[in-house]
């Protein structure tokens, strides 16, 4: 009996290498390719919206292009249809599997929607490419339903990771956004390893991401993370307001997509509407400023988000309007995701906060850009991680408030259907 418990105790560490290496063998090229897959994504957004600038009639091509994009899903999407919800339901249940497809249909789709202007994000894109491409590896390889549910957590990691330029937020954001109030810590190691290959790969191509800098607190001269009672109830309010909105942007979408399969059956049309109302509002309103990702501008003057964070630049309803553009565009059937515009709709409502209650400008825009997603994604601890990641750690104690106080005010509803409650 001791004999074989010595034996079994040599064997351990031969053991533990070779999980080691099986592991690296799937992980390693799979986030490579995800992160070599998001480059090429990001590279090709920053062109087609630079055609958009270039040639503003695009615009009216909108109902067009939603009529092509949903063609294009009915004819060979499938499955790919479900987008994001489909990964996470693979994840909790295996089913039919994650179509080869659905990483060029999702690339194709999203980058159509940016050309003639739809209000839309670039994570959802992401995300469905992650999970496609560690689907096919999952299959190449062979790999249980475990085992598999891990590689296409680690791929939705890698893609999060590599658009944003987030790391450590894209391997949270991968266990958390399964369940709601629970982390899966046994895909913590591979989602971390997945999430920081695909944004060197990434890098290694030459995406240089955003950079987004808070001024507040900068130059103090003691380090570390200091309370301010009286600034610390500004956020609390303010974190209150992220929390409604963020609950307001999801009950829209579920809303208005609901009501729209109901008016007009037929899928291929909807987007059509979509694209006509999102024209009619830019009419309306004489601006274009809420089409798009909204995070850079050829029109110095432009909202954007980084302009959100510059002192004295404040405007009372951009948030609504860019709330509007995005429910409309991706409620209708229009492709892409819903962060990017949600960090543009907090930045503009933490700015838009601080000028009414007093506070740094700059800080609020960055409260705001983490915990309205935060609260839409019911992701916080992820988002908290994203703050900081961007923002800098000195933020870190306010971040945190910010991201969970919003989590908790912001009911039930979600942007991600497929998500469990614990």
């Amino acid at each position: 009996m001791s004999q074989t418990i010595s034996q079994t105790r040599r064997r351990t560490p031969s053991v533990a290498l070779m999980r080691v290496l099986h592991w690296a063998l799937r992980l390693v090229p799979m986030a490579m390719a995800v992160g070599s897959a998001t480059a090429l994504f990001l590279w090709s957004l920053d062109r087609v919206t630079s055609l958009r600038f270039e040639h503003p009639w695009l615009l009216y091509l909108l109902p067009v292009v939603g009529l092509l994009v949903a063609w294009m899903y009915r004819k060979i999407g499938g499955r790919s249809e479900k987008g994001t919800n489909l990964l996470i339901d693979e994840i909790h249940e295996p089913g039919g599997g994650v179509p080869r497809r659905m990483a060029p249909l999702i690339l194709l789709g999203t980058l159509m929607t940016h050309l003639c202007g739809g209000s839309a994000g670039r994570e959802g894109t992401a995300l469905q490419m992650g999970g496609s491409i560690a689907s096919a590896f999952g299959r190449v390889f062979r790999m249980p339903h475990l085992e598999l549910r891990i590689l296409l957590m680690a791929g939705i990691a890698a893609g999060f990771g590599a658009v944003f330029g987030t790391p450590l937020a894209g391997t949270i954001f991968a266990l958390e956004v399964l369940v709601i109030g629970r982390i899966q810590h046994k895909a913590l190691l591979p989602c971390l390893v997945a999430a920081m290959i695909g944004n060197w790969t990434c890098e290694a191509w030459g995406i240089v991401h955003t950079h987004y800098e808070v001024a507040f607190m900068r130059d103090q001269i003691v380090p570390g993370f200091h309370f301010d009672g009286w600034l610390l109830a500004k956020v609390l309010a303010a974190s209150v307001a992220f929390g409604l909105c963020a609950s307001l942007f999801a009950r829209a979408s579920h809303g208005l997509a609901g009501f729209l399969k109901k008016v007009c059956p037929n899928a291929l049309l909807r987007p059509v509407i979509g694209g006509v109302a999102v024209i009619a509002l830019v009419h309306l309103l004489g601006t274009r400023e809420f089409l798009g990702l909204g995070v850079w501008s050829v029109n110095p003057g432009d909202l954007t988000i980084l302009s959100f964070f510059q002192p004295g630049r404040i405007v009372e309803w951009a948030w609504f309007w860019k709330l509007l553009f995005t429910v409309i565009t991706l409620s209708s059937g229009f492709k892409g995701g819903e962060v990017t515009p949600l960090f543009f709709i907090g930045a503009a409502l933490g700015s838009a906060l601080s000028g009414v209650i007093g506070g740094p400008n700059d800080l609020f825009a960055a409260l705001g850009f983490v915990a309205v997603f935060a609260a839409a994604a019911k992701t916080p601890l992820a988002c908290t991680l994203m703050g900081i990641e961007l923002f800098g750690a000195q933020h870190a104690g306010y971040l945190a408030i910010a991201c969970f106080v919003a989590y908790a005010c912001s009911g039930r509803s979600g942007i991600y259907r497929s998500q469990r409650s614990d």
